[in-house]
């Protein structure tokens, strides 16, 4: 199986209280496996769908556009387009 293109990160904001990072995804990228150290938010600026990849199995996540969720740290996973547009969202991670 070939090799994934790896989704684009760029960190908006970074401070001792929160990061920001805009995420973008060709059709077919991904994040590569990775551990969230921190509670998170994701705020989805496309629609999209989403192929999580976890230690327990393969999940399949819809972002609409404007309708954010939260997750806590310890979170384990690759995230990877699975649609034929490109997906995009904000995370902001919460810091201790």
């Amino acid at each position: 199986m070939p090799a994934r293109p790896e989704a684009h990160a760029t960190v908006q904001v970074d401070t001792e209280r929160v990061r920001v990072t805009e995420w973008r995804f060709a059709p077919g990228a991904e994040t590569g496996w990775h551990r969230h150290a921190f509670d998170y938010v994701v705020v989805p600026i496309t629609n999209g769908t989403l192929l999580l990849e976890t230690l327990t199995g393969n999940l399949t996540a819809e972002l609409k556009l404007g309708h954010s969720y939260a997750r806590q740290a310890g979170v384990e996973h690759n995230v990877i387009n699975a649609g034929d547009d490109e997906s995009a969202f904000i995370e902001v991670e919460i810091k201790p």
